[in-house]
Order: structure tokens, then sequence, then C-alpha cells
């Protein structure tokens, strides 16, 4: 998996990208076949915008954005809308898979 940072007009400090790197880690809990994971930071008028693209195998890319006047906030509200978007998704490559009715034993009663 490969994690890339872009900041612009703004300076990430080693922490924040500690932060973020843990955050990643986390993603790998859900079992998906993360590829690529980018994470934009932009500095705005009234704040910053963050922005994590993450490509998962055979899915379309989950792209979460979110502003907010400080960057520690503004990454820990996009990191746990990125960790409830993965949730859903394992949620539903979980239950894609579950056996038909068809395949089920009929119980006698």
């Amino acid at each position: 998996m490969i994690v890339q940072y872009r900041a612009k007009d703004i300076h990430l400090s080693d922490a924040n990208k500690e932060h973020i790197e843990a955050a990643v880690e986390k993603f790998k809990k859900f079992s998906l076949d993360l590829t690529r994971i980018m994470c934009n930071v932009m500095a705005e008028k009234k704040g910053v915008t963050v922005e994590f693209e993450i490509h998962v195998a055979h899915t379309a890319p989950i792209i979460i954005t979110e502003h907010d006047k400080e960057l520690d906030a503004a990454i820990d509200i996009a990191i746990d809308r990125a960790s409830k978007a993965l949730s859903r998704l394992h949620d539903k490559v979980k239950d894609h898979k579950a056996p038909s009715i068809k395949e089920l034993e009929p119980v006698d009663a």
C-alpha cells in the first residue's frame, strides 16, 4: 500500500504525518485490499481542507473531503468519516459472500 501526502500552502509537521499514518494503520483492520491512500491538505481563507482519496482494489475510490478551522480537527473528522466508509464497504463485501437461501438447510419443526 502506498501512502502519499500533498500539502498546498501549509506545512505538515511530523506529528501530523504520524497522526495520519496511525489512522492508515487502523484502516487495515477492515481487511480490504487497499492499494493507495492519498492525503491532500490545503490551506484556505477560513481554515483548512483535508481530503483522503482511498483506492481499494476492484471498487471505485473513496474520496472524503473535510473542511475545518483547525488542521487537527479536520484530520480527525476526515479519519472518522473514512473509517465509517471503509466499514460500510467491508460489510457490503462480507454480506455479498453470504450463502444464498437455496444453500441453507431446511430445519424440521
